[in-house]
């Protein structure tokens, strides 16, 4: 069966409430058996533009993936990420070949 992946591409507007954001999701991903494949940390755009943050989190299977995003407990979180960034998340299949 192949995972489910998040990717997400964030600017942040406040680091000290995103901070909030972070503490809050941490029980449903690992509710839902979320790993950070990249969480931030250095990049280089070498074509096209990107925001300022990265994210992949890697889950089991495309379903948990989704029902993770759709979880009271995530969207309590995202709440808090909302009003101080920008993002783009796409859930994405991952590769069974």
């Amino acid at each position: 069966m192949p995972k489910g992946y998040w990717i997400a591409h964030v600017d942040v507007d406040d680091m000290e409430t995103y901070k909030e954001y972070v503490a809050a999701n941490a029980a449903p991903f690992a509710e839902f058996g979320a790993r950070f494949l990249v969480r931030g940390g250095k990049q280089e755009v070498r074509e096209g533009q990107v925001r300022q943050r990265t994210v992949v989190l890697e889950f089991d299977s495309y379903e948990q993936a989704i029902a993770c995003y759709e979880s009271a407990s995530y969207q309590a979180a995202k709440a808090l990420r909302d009003p101080v960034s920008t993002g783009d998340l796409t859930i994405i299949e991952g590769y069974d070949g």
